[in-house]
């Protein structure tokens, strides 16, 4: 029985649009909207609450539609980015938050499992990202590493 694999894509996909929509009345420039990105993340704020806070309080839809470059390569640019992947760094929040659960409860199997399975999770996108060169080579999860990089970030 596969309960952890849906099946099924069931979802909206995005327009393929080379250029900004039409209805896109924007008054800035493509360089205002990347030095408006390297602010933000400058505050600390991550890639995807970036976008939510362009698109919420500007109007942009896409970042990667107005300036032509996506997000994650704008922060690049400018030396601005996250110690590890966004999507990495909460699902090493999450770990860390379990283990600290796990400490108060020693006896729940089941977030015990769940830890299991999470840090097996973290494990394979570690491979990735160094397979891809977003991490070095000799970068390894350490839960005592991880409760230093999280506490930063909180």
């Amino acid at each position: 029985m596969r309960k952890k694999k849906e099946k099924g894509k069931s979802h909206s996909t995005r327009p393929a649009r080379a250029g900004p929509p039409r209805w896109l009345k924007l008054d800035m420039s493509p360089e205002d909207v990347e030095l408006l990105v390297v602010e933000l993340a400058k505050k600390g704020y991550t890639p995807s609450m970036i976008g939510i806070i362009l698109r919420d309080q500007f109007g942009i839809p896409l970042i990667k539609q107005v300036t032509g470059k996506k997000l994650t390569k704008i922060l690049e640019e400018h030396n601005v980015t996250l110690p590890v992947p966004e999507d990495l760094l909460f699902l090493i929040r999450k770990a860390v938050n379990l283990r600290r659960h796990l400490e108060e409860h020693p006896k729940d199997f089941h977030a015990k499992k769940g830890l299991i399975d999470l840090e097996s999770k973290i494990h394979r996108l570690v491979k990735y990202y160094k397979r891809v060169g977003k991490l070095p080579l000799d970068w390894r999860y350490d839960p005592e590493k991880a409760r230093l990089l999280v506490s930063g970030f909180m």
